[in-house]
């Protein structure tokens, strides 16, 4: 009955994933089957961790943030959890090595979330890398399948793709995240005179980030690469649409790709990938 168990906790951290981001469900579904299900729990996992942070305004966020990050330590050591999304994730973890140092990072950045509101330039690089780069570098240990050499290979292409996502968040959630929240995670940024030049700025480092992990996506196992391509070229469709739009803007409203651009995103790079041009 075990296995029915982990099955279960498996199918949970799949319905939050689809529930949550439609982009990255998208992303896992491309990927080979195999590679479904730990990437389902890694995301269930990290999303969760963000909703306390970010979503439990009524609540005790310290002592559930240091909770949760109990069990989950807990459930790595002892292989089992009755939380279904630490069950999960501590089955991948496991089965891939995930190292410690990884799962330490996230959580730390989490914490960051409920002390800091502005960044200075070396929080900033400790919060991107924790939030999101680990996150990239969880889900490669689980492409690479214990292959040390090629992960040692792609470890820095990841990690740029995490963090150009995670800086391509920071622009797109300007609203929430500085109106409601009251944060400002680009180091020296005024919101309050937010401008054109600011803008182009924090966009030509994103694409420098861009720039470094399409040389690694291209590297990558077959099985992985359709599915993160498909996630960077989603990033990057959203990117682009954040580029044409002026500084006042991002500002007011949240920019999001439709659902429709990204069924055509999903179809261009389907066809990309079948004719071997990835």
């Amino acid at each position: 009955m075990l296995e029915l168990y982990t099955t279960t906790t498996l199918k949970c951290s799949q319905l939050i994933t689809e529930h949550y981001s439609t982009s990255f469900t998208l992303g896992i579904k491309t990927l080979h089957k195999r590679f479904h299900a730990p990437i389902y729990a890694i995301y269930g996992f990290v999303r969760y961790a963000d909703e306390i942070v970010d979503t439990f305004h009524n609540y005790d966020k310290k002592s559930l943030l240091e909770r949760f990050k109990k069990d989950t330590y807990q459930a790595i050591e002892e292989q089992i959890s009755l939380n279904p999304v630490l069950h999960s994730f501590q089955l991948v973890v496991n089965q891939y090595n995930i190292e410690k140092e990884l799962i330490d990072a996230f959580l730390h950045s989490m914490e960051m979330d409920l002390y800091f509101n502005t960044y200075n330039d070396d929080k900033y690089q400790e919060y991107i890398y924790g939030s999101a780069e680990v996150v990239g570098l969880m889900c490669l240990r689980v492409f690479c399948e214990g292959n040390e050499e090629k992960y040692s290979q792609l470890k820095e292409p990841a990690r740029s793709l995490g963090a150009a996502f995670q800086k391509i968040n920071f622009l797109r959630d300007i609203k929430s995240d500085y109106q409601e929240r009251g944060r400002t995670y680009f180091p020296t940024v005024d919101f309050t005179q937010f401008n054109e030049p600011t803008k182009r700025h924090i966009e030509e480092d994103i694409q420098k980030d861009f720039d470094d992990a399409y040389k690694g996506i291209l590297k990558l196992p077959k099985g992985a690469r359709l599915g993160v391509y498909l996630a960077y070229v989603y990033y990057i469709s959203l990117f682009k649409k954040i580029q044409k739009l002026p500084a006042k803007t991002i500002m007011q409203h949240r920019i999001r790709v439709p659902d429709s651009k990204k069924v055509r995103l999903l179809l261009g790079s389907y066809f990309k990938h079948r004719l071997n041009f990835l």
